[in-house]
């Protein structure tokens, strides 16, 4: 990856990950934890991946992403906020009644192209996008995100093998493997373990990759581009909490906002990153 891109990549994630704090303190609920760990990969989509146009949010041709873990909204709305859909003003209102920004991704919000939030029927939505496209000769991918630990869900499975058997190569699921769910471990609750494996055996091309290392993320959404006839899963390694120290592998976080002293040190810790990032 280009150098001044990778840069302005990791500024525009710390600033992602600022306005995830800002909207779960201002709440007073959210998932932060999960939100932190899928910062980057949300960043690289929005900034260097996908065909979107934010003046335009609804054009037939545009790429799609149905964030299936749909509690961690809040990531997907500072990356959409950074990306110019709403002003980031927007995030202060998170989860307020009457607000545009609510606990859970809303269709009618913009650059949102899915209400989801009930886990593992985003995947199930995502894969029907991708079908359509198929059908109407669209060139559109379709990109879904999904929690460890929602992966637990049978309908996932469903979906899974919906995918392979109409060779869905247009759609890319992202497995937000951070290992914790908000129970605990997820080898603990219920575990999906070998979860590249179990998509192998349900016909998909399955890449691995590093969530918080952009050349590691280009190299996997390059190599899914290269796939045909077969969906295409990629298993990010990632960090709940990611950004902030305190909150970093700390199952705590899954659902829990920040207090004002809590708050403050994290704004606090992504400023500095921030201030090193720029200078």
């Amino acid at each position: 990856m280009d150098e001044a891109l990778k840069k302005q990549l990791q500024i525009t994630a710390c600033k992602v990950r600022m306005g995830i704090i800002e909207g779960v303190y201002n709440a007073k609920s959210g998932h932060p934890g999960g939100s932190l760990s899928i910062a980057d990969t949300l960043t690289y989509l929005y900034f260097a991946k996908m065909n979107i146009y934010p003046d335009k949010p609804d054009l037939p041709d545009r790429d799609r992403l149905v964030l299936s873990k749909g509690h961690t909204a809040p990531a997907l709305y500072s990356t959409l906020a950074q990306r110019g859909y709403f002003d980031v003003e927007e995030l202060k209102s998170l989860r307020h009644v009457g607000a545009l920004l609510q606990g859970h991704p809303c269709i009618h919000i913009p650059g949102v192209d899915m209400s989801s939030g009930s886990l593992g029927q985003g995947i199930s939505a995502a894969a029907g996008m991708a079908l359509s496209g198929k059908i109407s000769s669209q060139p559109y991918k379709v990109y879904a995100i999904l929690g460890d630990g929602e992966i637990e869900e049978g309908q996932v499975w469903e979906a899974a093998m919906f995918a392979a058997h109409y060779q869905l190569d247009n759609l890319v699921a992202i497995v937000d493997n951070n290992g914790l769910q908000i129970d605990g471990k997820i080898s603990d609750v219920c575990s999906p373990y070998p979860i590249t494996d179990k998509f192998k055996a349900f016909g998909w091309h399955v890449i691995e990759m590093d969530a918080h290392d952009f050349d590691s993320i280009e190299k996997a959404f390059n190599e899914a581009e290269t796939v045909s006839q077969m969906p295409i899963a990629i298993i990010q390694k990632s960090v709940k909490g990611k950004g902030v120290s305190f909150m970093e592998d700390q199952v705590s976080w899954h659902g829990t906002a920040p207090n004002a002293e809590q708050y403050a040190a994290a704004m606090q810790e992504l400023q500095n990153t921030l201030k090193g990032l720029e200078g």
